[in-house]
């Protein structure tokens, strides 16, 4: 630490790091398109309120994922489509949630976003050995935040169901 070369070891970017960030925007993008159609369609207040905190939250996290990939000179794109990655939901799935109502929506919600937090836990393991002191502390961020909104969809999953 301290070689006069001030932040050169957080400014280092592997390419796990650069790929976790490339693919965990449109994850994000995707959990926050979700959440709002929560706050059109969900009945339910928890649903409500937890919806608004995770589109919140994440619209946070991308601008800060985007600020990543821009000091490491690394474009937003892959340059190819990931319609498998963890817990995406599929047009068919997207297609049915934006058909629900009521209750039924909820459900579904519930555990679309349950799949899609499991699918971000799993593709945050990529930078467990980060170099980047930032980037580990984010993903050790989205692990904690997103299993305990895991803990509690499952809760309101049993509570609705």
């Amino acid at each position: 630490m301290g070689h006069g070369s001030t932040g050169s070891q957080s400014s280092q970017y592997t390419g796990a790091d650069i790929m976790f960030l490339q693919m965990m925007i449109p994850h994000h993008q995707q959990a926050i398109d979700i959440s709002n159609l929560a706050m059109e369609n969900a009945e339910d207040k928890e649903l409500l309120a937890l919806a608004k905190i995770i589109a919140r939250d994440q619209a946070a996290e991308i601008v800060q994922m985007k600020a990543w990939l821009k000091a490491a000179g690394a474009s937003e794109d892959m340059g190819h489509e990931m319609h498998d990655m963890g817990g995406m939901l599929s047009d068919t799935e997207l297609s049915a949630l934006n058909a629900a109502t009521g209750k039924d929506f909820d459900i579904l919600w519930l555990k679309g976003m349950t799949d899609h937090h499991d699918g971000a836990i799993h593709m945050t393991q990529m930078i467990e050995d980060a170099k980047n002191a930032e980037i580990k502390a984010f993903g050790e961020k989205v692990i904690k935040d997103q299993s305990a909104q895991i803990a509690q969809m499952k809760e309101m999953l049993a509570r609705l169901s």
